[in-house]
Parts: structure tokens; sequence; C-alpha cells
């Protein structure tokens, strides 16, 4: 009996370093936030503007409405519009843009958030079956090919300078007393 205990605690030894090497990698880091997210304080996606919000929502659609944007949905505390490119002859690239305006503290708050999808051109070729009693099932070589848009990426935008471009724009089409908030952040 003396000589198994040794081999009882050198087994649960190696038990226990074996737990601790699996489980211990992942409790002593830090996990990195989803591809970068931080929720950070940062302005790039809203401004304030001291007006209502439904006036701030109406000059975010006039704003999109004049640079080509298709309004799909307007109302009185939110905008969704969108826009199509076509950068080369196998690519397509579509951008949906949505606001959404709030009260805070007698002013309207507008965030906006941009979504880039992009499609890419991809061709399947088609064959035909041909079934035949005495035969059986043939499949006859018919080329025919069937051209489709499959989405290939889709991404927040996360350009600062589109989101400032965009508000100067909104704020082009806001009555002339109106005037963007400074925050005293």
């Amino acid at each position: 009996m003396p000589a198994s205990l040794p081999r009882v605690v050198l087994f649960a030894c190696l038990v226990a370093s074996l737990l601790a090497a699996c489980g211990g990698g992942q409790a002593g880091k830090a996990r990195p936030a989803l591809l970068g997210e931080t929720f950070a304080f940062d302005d790039m996606y809203s401004r304030t503007f001291a007006t209502r919000p439904d006036v701030a929502c109406e000059a975010a659609r006039r704003a999109l409405l004049g640079q080509g944007y298709a309004v799909g949905r307007a109302e009185a505390a939110s905008v969704e519009a969108s826009k199509n490119f076509q950068p080369e002859s196998d690519s397509h690239l579509q951008l949906a843009v949505r606001v959404s305006c709030v009260p805070q503290d007698g002013h309207a708050l507008v965030f906006v958030s941009a979504l880039q999808d992009r499609y890419a051109l991809r061709r399947s070729a088609n064959s035909a079956s041909l079934g035949v009693s005495a035969l059986g099932s043939v499949s006859l070589p018919i080329g025919s090919t069937e051209d489709s848009l499959v989405r290939v990426a889709s991404s927040t935008v996360q350009d600062a300078e589109f989101y400032s471009r965009f508000f100067e724009r909104l704020g082009h089409y806001l009555p002339a007393h109106v005037r963007e908030v400074e925050d005293e952040r």
C-alpha cells in the first residue's frame, strides 16, 4: 500500500497540472474587443443641433436626396436611404444610411450610420437532364450560364470624413437660425 500512495499523488498532480494548462491561458489574458469595438466616447456618428428632432430628420432626408440617395423610409424620428455604385463591371456596392433623431435637453441629437455591402458577379453553369424511359436519365450539355450578384462583404463605414460631410450637408438644409450645438464635454 505505501508504494501505491506516491503513484496516486503523482497521478493527481499530473491531472491537476493538465487541467491548469488547459484552462489557465484564458483567465490571465484580457479578451480584445470584437474587431476593435471599444464603446469609447466618439462623436463621429452623432451631432447635436439646436432644433426639434423632426426638423433635423427632415434636413437629413433632404441632404440624402440631394446626394442621389433613394429614401426608402422617412419618419419624424428616422430616415433610411440607400445609393448604388458600380466601380467595375463585375462588382456592385450599396451604401445604406440610417439616421435617427432623438430629443436631448431641448435639442435634436442626430445619430447616423452607414452600412456598405459589396457584391460580386458569380456565374454558374446549368445543365439539363432528359428523362427517356428506355434509356433512363440522360444529362445533356446544354450550355447555359446564370449570372447573379452575391454579397461578398458587409461593413459599417468608419470614415470620420464621410460622417463629417454628411452632418455639414444636413446643416445646410436646416433653417437659417439653427446651429450645431457645441458639447461642453
